[in-house]
């Protein structure tokens, strides 16, 4: 068993398909897999795409990596890998135009979600926030279904710190609040990035002057969408505009 030492490196994710799409994103290296005897099924895509390097595979029982994973949703398939590799630099508005900004989302799977819409509509660029908000750790991984691996990230200390660094390199900032212009009317314009607020509180209000706030249509305004549909339909707006 890995012990988690200054020797070993790396992180645990778990999952048929993010180990897939980690070794087809060819971002991180794969240091060991663990799995069940008899092999889980879609073990033979993951045959298919492992690398020409050694890697050590270990078979164990299930019970085993459901106390390495710390929940059952393994697939039968436990991988110790390089960290994520973010973005040493925040983006660059001629390459990358369209990006989405994460503040503040607490719920890993929400932002899991989040990441794998960012990978379909073909954002081109997601920016997280270390301040009060859920790492990028193996539940994020498992419920982006792996996508996240594509997808370039850059780690900001804080949103009012993103927002400036943005508003200086040139981008136009779009805040998804609740007393906003209709989302499905505004003219977004390039470079530009969306802001997605956390799921109790919203967008910090530190950065409610720093761009344009935007609202989703909905039935009353005592409610409002989940955070990662939200970000969903926001990005497929801003990606599908004519």
């Amino acid at each position: 068993m890995i012990k988690k030492n200054k020797k070993a490196v790396g992180e645990l994710t778990y999952g048929i398909h993010p180990l897939l799409e980690l070794l087809k994103a060819k971002n991180r290296k794969l240091i060991a897999i663990y799995t069940t005897k008899p092999v889980p099924k879609g073990w033979s895509l993951i045959e298919k795409e492992l690398p020409q390097y050694p890697v050590q595979i270990q078979y164990v029982s299930r019970d085993v990596l459901t106390r390495m994973a710390e929940t059952t949703d393994h697939q039968g398939v436990v991988s110790w890998v390089q960290p994520f590799p973010y973005r040493k630099k925040s983006f660059d508005p001629k390459q990358q135009k369209k990006l989405v900004m994460l503040d503040g989302i607490q719920d890993p799977r929400n932002l899991g979600a989040i990441l794998r819409s960012a990978y379909c509509t073909g954002m081109d660029g997601i920016v997280l926030c270390k301040k009060s908000a859920a790492p990028l750790n193996a539940v994020a991984i498992k419920s982006s279904a792996g996508l996240a691996e594509h997808l370039q990230i850059y780690e900001a200390a804080s949103a009012q710190a993103a927002a400036q660094e943005l508003k200086q390199l040139g981008y136009n900032l779009y805040l998804a609040t609740l007393d906003g212009a209709d989302a499905t009317t505004c003219d977004y314009k390039e470079p530009m990035c969306l802001v997605i607020g956390g799921e109790g509180f919203g967008v910090t209000k530190a950065i409610y002057s720093m761009g344009t706030r935007v609202t989703l249509p909905q039935k009353t305004t005592d409610i409002s969408y989940n955070a990662s549909v939200a970000a969903g339909i926001l990005m497929f707006l801003v990606t599908n505009k004519k």
